[in-house]
């Protein structure tokens, strides 16, 4: 018996990196597992590599599209127990040089999309008898980076949201469970293109040598404990996952 069995996952951003590792080890506890991103080649590959599970295209910036993604997954799986709202990216630049369309575009993708994920989906897991949300955050979010101050912002807000919509879930008696995650630096993808794109004596690259890179399954690991049924006590946490980054 796995510890999802009988459960529908949702994860955002579920092509590659953090999310496809989402997707693997939920689909190995028992959860059929719906991937949404706009990366189609890596999304069919994977869903091609999970027995059972199911691609949809899903830009996070718009509405009609998570309903969709919504109302498909309904369609195929007849429920919906878990989200994780994992998409995510990362344009660097001060707040001097930083332009205003990159800032938007994180803002919008991030800390919009993770609030139309939760709204989209309450509802449906509020009938369904409960379920548990998963927000992807970030150290980022947590301490002062000069370089990110769009991502800074859009992760500090989803801690916070989460916090709101854990509270408000409570009060409406929804038995839904809302957490963020925040992990320090992981060996993913997307990692790995941001960081090539920092100067060598940057401070960012000091801190990923002083605590070193963690893997997506240290992460995978602790999304599933929320999914499931040891995680039950949990909700309005914000949990750090980096290796002693953010304890001084």
């Amino acid at each position: 018996m796995g510890k999802l069995d009988g459960k529908v996952a949702i994860i955002t951003g579920g092509a590659s990196g953090l999310g496809a590792e989402d997707a693997r080890l939920l689909a190995a506890e028992g959860a059929k597992v719906v991937i949404s991103d706009v990366q189609d080649a890596l999304g069919r590959a994977l869903a091609a590599e999970i027995p059972g599970s199911l691609y949809l295209r899903h830009d996070v910036r718009k509405e009609g599209e998570r309903e969709s993604v919504v109302t498909q997954t309904l369609s195929a799986f007849g429920r919906l127990d878990i989200l994780v709202n994992n998409a995510g990216l990362v344009r660097f630049g001060s707040v001097e040089d930083l332009s205003y369309a990159d800032y938007k575009l994180q803002v919008d993708v991030m800390l919009d999309g993770t609030f139309l994920g939760c709204k989209a989906a309450i509802p449906h897991m509020s009938r369904d008898g409960g379920g548990s949300i998963i927000n992807m955050a970030s150290v980022g979010g947590m301490k002062g980076i000069s370089a990110i101050p769009a991502y800074a912002g859009a992760k500090g807000g989803i801690i916070a949201m989460t916090r709101s919509i854990a509270v408000h879930c409570q009060e409406q008696k929804y038995r839904i469970r809302v957490n963020s995650i925040a992990p320090g630096g992981i060996v993913t993808p997307m990692t790995a293109q941001a960081l090539a794109q920092l100067p060598s004596d940057d401070p960012g690259l000091e801190q990923n040598s002083a605590h070193g890179m963690g893997q997506p399954i240290d992460i995978a690991n602790m999304v599933l404990y929320l999914a499931c049924e040891d995680g039950r006590h949990i909700t309005g946490a914000n949990i750090v996952i980096d290796n002693g980054e953010t304890m001084r």
